[in-house]
């Protein structure tokens, strides 16, 4: 209903009055946005199913959307710009937080982070259906959460030296888990599981993990390691 509501209110103002652009039967369509913070917390419904129900703002968030959606429709159909209003205060500076900065973490001497603590065996072969794990001396997720990356990946061999990814942390068969290898420990440890798909062609694999370590200084270094070749049959 709240939805039916704020088409018919724009379209009464893009077909009203003398606007030569949009004819009667224009089909209006609300295209939900992504990542917003009005839309995706809570969701805004009309006044009357407001009593038996909630919305994050007021009674009366669909009138403010119908208002504020009139004037945009309205300054299309003009040509006229509309003022983005006042804007949210920024409070971020203000929020507490209770989760512990970023340690320092180490590696043993002689070894960096990316370097293999468990590797597959040599020349080894794996059917469908198996459990490939490999563990990398790693560092923290949250000095880089790789949100246009990734911290594991399966690639394939697809030519003579071409890698191709298969399989990253968006698929279930593939599990990145972090952890310590010892209580109080400094070191870490990325352990990747891959639980070979029934729908995995023959071939040849490795598997990959991306980090980022931290300095002393704070400076953050990205770097990645790689498990032996295995063949998948």
């Amino acid at each position: 209903m709240a939805g039916r509501r704020l088409r018919d209110a724009v379209k009464i103002v893009l077909t009203e009055g003398n606007s030569k652009e949009f004819g009667s039967n224009v089909h209006m369509v609300i295209a939900g946005l992504t990542n917003t913070y009005s839309i995706t917390i809570l969701y805004y419904t009309t006044l009357v199913l407001f009593q038996g129900a909630s919305t994050l703002f007021s009674p009366h968030t669909l009138s403010a959307y119908i208002q504020e959606f009139k004037k945009l429709a309205s300054g299309l159909v003009k040509g006229h710009s509309v003022e983005s209003g006042p804007q949210p205060l920024d409070l971020l500076n203000k929020q507490i937080s209770l989760l512990p900065p970023v340690i320092v973490v180490a590696t043993p001497i002689g070894v960096k982070f990316g370097d293999l603590s468990l590797d597959v065996p040599k020349n080894s072969t794996f059917k469908r259906g198996d459990n490939v794990t490999v563990v990398f001396w790693s560092a923290c997720p949250r000095n880089d959460l790789m949100t246009e990356c990734t911290f594991a990946l399966v690639e394939v061999l697809g030519g003579k030296d071409t890698w191709v990814p298969a399989y990253d942390d968006d698929d279930f068969c593939l599990r990145f888990i972090w952890s310590r290898p010892a209580k109080l420990s400094a070191r870490r440890h990325a352990t990747i599981k891959w639980i070979i798909p029934k729908t995995a062609v023959s071939g040849v694999y490795r598997i990959r993990h991306f980090g980022a370590g931290k300095s002393l200084l704070g400076s953050i270094k990205h770097f990645r390691g790689s498990s032996s070749a295995f063949v998948v049959a």
